[in-house]
């Protein structure tokens, strides 16, 4: 047809014009003239997502599978329960001991001590942050925080090393300041995080309505708070400490340079100021000098189970608490009809009673633990702690009560953000100065006391690469597998159920796993690869549940105006649903990054080496990383302060940076993305 004609008699309009996707169809969304081939490309992809999502079952399956496969051997050779109940740890005596019940004693002591400081620093300052700060206040203190929760667990072991010890040692007037009472502080520095994000979240999360009703009755901002939201987020604050008696029993390195690292239990029970040996010390002290298949060898593997076994458990209770919260603020249910089977009676009264009796039962629980660990004294302290509870509130006014509780809160903020900005002040004061242009770019020399840290910097990068590389393909497809394709059930219960333990997984069991298996038995030895991939295994929760999370924020609207055009379900995803999701991916993706740049215990025994002067030139040659670097100059190389103090400012300048620009990107995606 020529220009400007009009159409031929016949023409039809389908032949007159050209035709066109519908206007607002993205391109690529017409009709597949194959549809057999379309359902099984569907149906392959779909396959691809479902087996990342089966990863993390497997992934946490084999870890413990194999780990119990390398212990069975010292079971059976002494036996489960006096392997337990052994009262002496000393694997290398005439005869050998190997009774880990004073490395029980002490992982509980210094978690107990941790968490009576953490909880009620967290929670006053996750009431400041939720009910008291001031718009700007709360935009400047949440980030605050979060950075409290980046800075990488060996940093906490330098500045706990060379500042808390001296000061323990020097205020005390004892022999050495490796002790408990360290141990448990840093535990308590590095679990606040976590306790103030959570409980934050759960106080903020309660129904206006509740507020609005208890102001409207006459109450005081602090009755609200005391009597009305914090009961509603009481799920959710359990949830935090359970969360947070998890991150304290599974560290490895803050607690390995701080305790002392004595097997033995304190005499008095009470006292703070005796060294102290955990779990986690026992294996990163013994684990690397171990010859395989060795009865110790064997020993120290059972020390890895029971611990992994305690940090399930203590997370397995945090999601099934979660787990709760989110079916409590779900929409109501419909009334029960008749013909629904009645609850039990004795069920009714159970939770009649514990509703009714619940403070007296958590005193008794409280009461009972203290007597058990601290004798006559912990009980007394108990005692003095409820009349305090119990009768002194009622004698002062609401007004002052109100006054004392938020000046408190405040305190409990400003603890937290001063114990931040000390640490900050102590490391970048005294670093800084030794950061120059060689030391970024010399290899080491003299132990590390001269020369440079180029080759920990290169190598700390080449495992961020390869761990982020095995790692964000795999939780990406498995959030959109729970997200976009599967149906709620066991089989996705089971999914969501094994990556929050593979989450809460310790550290240094993935190192140990890592260790066992790849580098003996897959015989790759201690190398780049094997340090990748173990690092990949653990920061891959992290990255499915940001994925996740992220996904979850495009309206459901927007997939269904997509299939309606005539969009697969696998374009629907690639090009509606996961641009808008990118932000959040970028911020999951870059506190991996964050993590792995900050890990010392999973590259322990798989991946690192103190000096070398060459780059890596194949995956299987060991390399040099930063927080492995910092704590050997820490522990084992006198005369070295200014070079601990610049690798632990590049370190920690490193994972800050990574942290930061995910605060960031979240905020930008937050204010791009409404919904």
């Amino acid at each position: 047809m020529k220009a400007g004609e009009g159409p031929a008699a016949g023409d039809s309009p389908a032949d007159s014009f050209p035709t066109v996707p519908p206007a607002g169809t993205p391109d690529g969304f017409r009709k597949d003239r194959h549809p057999g081939r379309r359902s099984r490309r569907e149906g392959v992809i779909r396959a691809v997502w479902f087996l990342c999502a089966l990863f993390a079952v497997i992934t946490i399956f084999f870890i413990f599978a194999f780990l119990l496969l390398d212990a069975y051997p010292i079971f059976e050779e002494i036996g489960i329960w006096n392997f337990l109940s052994g009262p002496v740890w000393n694997p290398t005596g005439t005869p050998p001991a190997y009774g880990i019940f004073p490395l029980i004693v002490d992982t509980l002591l210094a978690t107990l001590l941790a968490m009576a400081i953490a909880i009620p620093l967290g929670v006053g300052s996750a009431i400041y942050i939720a009910e008291l700060a001031p718009y700007r206040v709360k935009a400047w203190v949440k980030p605050a925080v979060e950075l409290l929760a980046g800075i990488p667990s060996v940093v906490f072991g330098f500045f706990g090393l060379v500042v808390l010890t001296t000061w323990i040692r020097v205020t005390f007037d004892v022999p050495t300041g490796e002790t408990w009472l360290a141990g448990s502080l840093l535990l308590a520095l590095m679990a606040l995080p976590t306790i103030i994000s959570v409980s934050e979240d759960a106080i903020s999360s309660a129904p206006r309505e509740y507020k609005e009703g208890s102001l409207a009755l006459g109450a005081t901002h602090w009755q609200t708070i005391s009597r009305v939201l914090t009961p509603a987020a009481l799920s959710g604050i359990t949830a935090a400490v359970i969360l947070g008696v998890g991150r304290a029993a599974g560290e490895t390195m803050a607690v390995l340079m701080v305790t002392g690292n004595a097997p033995v239990i304190p005499e008095p029970i009470y006292n703070v100021l005796s060294p102290i040996r955990t779990l986690t010390g026992t294996l990163g002290i013994e684990m690397g000098e171990v010859p395989v298949d060795s009865t110790h060898y064997y020993a120290l593997f059972g020390v890895a189970v029971v611990l992994l076994v305690i940090t399930l458990v203590i997370n397995f209770a945090a999601t099934v608490v979660l787990a709760r919260i989110k079916r409590q603020q779900a929409p109501s249910r419909p009334m029960c009809t008749p013909q629904e089977k009645a609850e039990p009676e004795w069920r009714e009264r159970a939770r009649a009673f514990y509703r009714d009796r619940r403070g007296q039962l958590l005193w008794g629980i409280l009461a009972v633990s203290l007597l058990a660990f601290f004798g006559l004294i912990g009980l007394a302290v108990a005692a003095v702690l409820y009349l305090v509870v119990r009768f002194v509130p009622p004698m002062i006014s609401p007004k002052w009560a109100q006054r004392i509780a938020f000046s408190l809160a405040a305190l409990c903020i400003v603890i937290v953000l001063l114990s931040l900005g000390v640490i900050l002040y102590d490391i970048l004061s005294k670093g800084l100065p030794y950061i120059t242009w060689e030391f970024l770019t010399a290899p080491p020399s003299n132990l590390g006391r001269e020369g440079g840290i180029a080759p920990a910097i290169v190598g700390t990068m080449y495992l961020v690469i390869g761990s982020i590389a095995i790692s964000l393909p795999i939780g990406i497809g498995a959030a959109i597998y729970l997200t976009e394709y599967a149906r709620q059930g066991r089989l996705v219960g089971i999914i969501r159920t094994a990556t929050d333990l593979l989450n809460g997984t310790p550290s240094i069991v993935f190192g140990l796993f890592g260790f066992a298996f790849l580098v003996i038995y897959l015989s790759f030895g201690v190398c780049l690869f094997a340090g990748q991939i173990t690092l990949a295994l653990m920061v891959l929760p992290t990255i499915i549940r940001t994925t996740e999370e992220a996904l979850k924020t495009v309206p459901v609207a927007v997939r269904e105006g997509s299939l309606a055009l005539g969009a697969s379900k696998w374009q629907t995803i690639r090009k509606v649903v996961l641009p808008p999701s990118v932000p959040g991916i970028l911020t999951g993706t870059i506190l991996s990054i964050g993590r792995v740049a900050g890990e010392t215990a999973p590259i322990l025994f798989t991946a690192v080496v103190f000096s070398t002067r060459f780059m890596p030139s194949s995956l299987f040659q060991p390399v040099m990383a930063l927080p492995y670097h910092l704590y050997i100059l820490a522990t084992n190389v006198p005369g070295a302060q200014g070079q601990q103090y610049a690798t632990a400012v590049v370190l920690l300048g490193l994972v800050v940076a990574f942290y930061a620009i995910a605060i960031w990107i979240r905020h930008r995606s937050m204010a791009r993305h409404p919904w």
